[in-house]
């Protein structure tokens, strides 16, 4: 059964690197078409019904591209969609949720000192507020509030904030930023799927039976999309936060999370600026600059990490690592080689928090996490960086030996 660990892990890896280059051609695809937009040029020469132009050089040749607002007056006989990107990037992402979050709910998932739940109802809680939050997103768009774009990219961020601290009163501070990026995510990939594919459709479907495609698809998608260009950024900071406990450990995470979107709203505000030739605000590099300045300064003020605190609960699969016959020897070895930098106040120069938030100081961290302790410095040699603190063989063979007999059932020899 210990060999299911090494597999789960290399499925984990296997998956991400999916969301990774799924993601990256979806963004891609995402950030050309926002700037090739911004930047059509009108002339009189222009085709009828074509909104603008632009040539473009690359890979050695020349491309001319027009865009036309509604329709072409006729269906082209070869017509290149993007869709895909976006659905395999969230499917992805979903799998990365179940094999991460769903499956180590008790330690990625769950902490008892802000909710304490069971693992199907913390589950529960996250699959239907990823449901929840497009269906409401898309009648605050459908509704006549939504027809004001600027009141209604306000008002959207104010949600925002409220989901942001929504999620630290339910889930780990880990836990609780990873599910507003797939909240936010879900947002992104659903208006792919149920409002700007839908609606080109209709645009093809009346080319085809040759009627006059109706405009206000065309603006529908183009709202859908504008949301997409600048919720982007933010997106990605939150799905790599996990690796930042600064980020996500702290008393003020959700004032952070707030502050990150703000950052993706300047950022985005200057390249869709230059890109549409309409001026060079380098102001909004200073104030990106000034709102990471913040962030890092809520991030240590008070130094509050989360994990667990003295009275937290201790599950079965904790106890049966506990338990084990080799355990008293695994935890003077994880305190003497692990414990200086894996330590609420790490005593390892230039460390100030705990690598991923990691703490391995009670019985119960480190029974937390025997399978990272048992794949990372038992089965390979990942930990400790450059074996800093000479972890022997002798001992690796020991974190082996204590993680396979726990979960066989068996005593170590």
């Amino acid at each position: 059964m210990y060999e299911y660990a090494i597999a789960w892990d290399w499925l984990m890896f296997a998956v991400r690197w999916l969301h990774v280059i799924t993601a990256i051609a979806w963004i891609g695809s995402s950030f050309y078409f926002v700037a090739l937009d911004l930047g059509l040029k009108k002339h009189p020469d222009l085709p009828a019904g074509a909104h603008g132009e632009e040539w473009q050089v690359h890979g050695g040749g020349f491309y001319h591209i027009q865009k036309y607002l509604v329709a072409p007056a006729k269906m082209p006989e070869h017509l290149v969609w993007f869709k895909w990107e976006s659905y395999v990037t969230w499917l992805s992402g979903f799998g990365m949720l179940c094999l991460v979050y769903y499956a180590g709910a008790d330690l990625y998932l769950i902490d008892p000192s802000v909710l304490d739940v069971s693992k199907p109802v913390a589950i529960a809680i996250s699959l239907a507020s990823l449901a929840f939050g497009w269906i409401i997103y898309d009648l605050i768009c459908k509704s006549p509030f939504g027809n004001d774009n600027t009141r209604l990219m306000v008002a959207l961020y104010f949600i925002l904030v409220a989901v942001a601290w929504g999620y630290t009163q339910l889930f780990t501070g880990r836990a609780a930023f990873l599910h507003l990026g797939a909240f936010t995510a879900t947002i992104m990939s659903a208006n792919v799927f149920f409002i700007i594919m839908p609606n080109q459709r209709i645009v093809v479907a009346d080319l085809i039976a040759g009627r006059t495609p109706d405009p206000k698809y065309g603006k529908i998608a183009k709202q859908r999309s504008t949301h997409n260009n600048y919720l982007t950024l933010p997106v990605l900071f939150l799905m790599l936060s996990n690796h930042y406990p600064l980020a996500f450990g702290t008393e003020f995470n959700w004032i952070i999370a707030s502050l990150v979107f703000l950052m993706g709203v300047t950022i985005r505000h200057y390249f869709n600026t230059t890109h549409a030739n309409a001026g060079n605000p380098t102001w909004t590099w200073l104030a990106t600059a000034l709102l990471f300045v913040l962030i890092m300064w809520l991030s240590t003020v008070p130094k509050v990490l989360t994990g667990e605190t003295a009275d937290a609960k201790v599950s079965s699969t904790q106890q049966t690592f506990m338990t084990a016959e080799a355990f008293p020897k695994v935890r003077d070895t994880v305190l003497g080689r692990c414990a200086m930098c894996h330590a609420q106040e790490p005593g390892w120069e230039g460390i100030v928090t705990p690598p991923k938030g990691v703490m391995l100081e009670t019985d119960a961290q480190i029974a937390a996490h025997a399978r990272e302790i048992y794949l990372q410095a038992g089965r390979s040699h990942a930990m400790p960086p450059a074996n800093v603190t000479q972890v022997s063989d002798e001992e690796r063979k020991l974190f082996v030996a204590w993680y396979e007999s726990a979960v066989s059932g068996e005593k170590t020899q």
